[in-house]
């Protein structure tokens, strides 16, 4: 049995802890697509950034393609075939990149919903290793990290990283979006 509900139409915020950003998402159920679509604003090493960006994953939860558009001009586009090869825009194969089957954007929460709900992480699972495509928003370019996830009770996951001494416990909704990241985000509620 599913640990969440069905994939759905919805609209969610959260605020940086840190800097008082917002992150407004609104996901989508498209044909056989999930897409997320996004606005991101906040600072990163004292540099303030603004954004858009647009994930698309199939049923499974599997990203397929990443966009991102700053509101000083940079862009970001990169697909995958679902199993771990990505490309740029131009069809260039980017083998750095390969065996990422997620992706992770530093300044939206979102992005770890996408490894929990994509493998159904429960406590019978144990500690799961992924490599993500990650993309912080100070410098905008993209890097393999490593990172952990543990599901630690019913809708509790414990992200680790595994390069870094960084680990943070956090709680999702039954649709496995963040509700609480300490000390990085917290969920605000639809009237806030």
């Amino acid at each position: 049995m599913p640990n969440f509900r069905l994939p759905r139409a919805l609209s969610a915020r959260w605020q940086a802890e840190s800097d008082g950003g917002l992150t407004h998402l609104d996901l989508r159920v498209e044909a056989q697509s999930i897409v997320a679509d996004a606005v991101v604003i906040g600072s990163r090493s004292a540099a303030r950034f603004g954004a858009h960006y647009r994930i698309v994953c199939r049923e499974d939860w599997t990203t397929l393609r990443l966009d991102i558009e700053t509101t000083d001009g940079r862009t970001l586009s990169v697909t995958s075939d679902g199993d771990g090869r990505w490309s740029d825009v131009g069809a260039h194969r980017l083998p750095i990149f390969d065996g990422c089957i997620d992706v992770d954007l530093e300044g939206s929460p979102f992005t770890n919903t996408l490894p929990i709900r994509r493998l159904d992480l429960d406590q019978t699972v144990g500690a799961v290793e992924f490599r993500m495509l990650y993309v912080p928003f100070d410098t905008f370019t993209p890097f393999v990290d490593r990172q952990r996830y543990r599901c630690t009770a019913p809708r509790r996951y414990r992200y680790e990283a595994v390069d870094g001494p960084f680990t943070a416990d956090m709680t999702v909704d039954d649709d496995g979006l963040v509700v609480d990241y300490p000390p990085l985000f917290h969920r605000l509620a639809p009237q806030e």
